[in-house]
């Protein structure tokens, strides 16, 4: 007889990993960021349970695109008002203000609930290769 074994928060132990962002293909890096935060790659996976471990991207903006996304693809915010309709491109937010894109591209694939605002605190990205992070992530290793 097996028996279905559940997480729970006080046994959840959590990695960091540094990921390089330089000249890999936006979704699929994103995909992979989406599944350590949410811990879909341990054994342990509940999927109630916030169990995914911390991530860290480096040289964000070095990240490649297929295609003319750069000019095409855009993003869209508004306030509310009437005519407050703005719009970025993909290469004005890449440049502007990459974390906002990666926390936009991963957002929409974790759970829209408080488990996936949770998540998305455990992502943490960075223009350049300098990171505050060092120290949990040699210990980590």
């Amino acid at each position: 007889m097996h028996i279905t074994q559940s997480l729970k928060t006080s046994d959840v132990r959590r990695a960091w990993h540094l990921i390089d962002a330089t000249d890999k293909t936006f979704g699929r890096l994103i995909t992979e960021v989406a599944t350590l935060l949410r811990g879909k790659h341990k054994p342990s996976y509940t999927p109630n349970v916030d169990c995914g471990d911390f991530v860290v991207i480096i040289n964000a903006t070095k990240v490649r695109f297929s295609g003319t996304k750069l000019q095409d693809k855009e993003y869209f915010t508004h306030s509310g008002y009437f005519g407050s309709t703005k719009s970025k491109t993909l290469e004005e937010m890449l440049q502007k203000n990459p974390q906002k894109l990666y926390y936009l591209s991963v957002r929409g694939m974790l759970p829209k609930t408080k488990l996936g605002r949770a998540m998305i605190k455990k992502l943490k990205v960075y223009q350049g290769s300098d990171h505050p992070h060092t120290a949990q992530i040699s210990k980590n290793k």
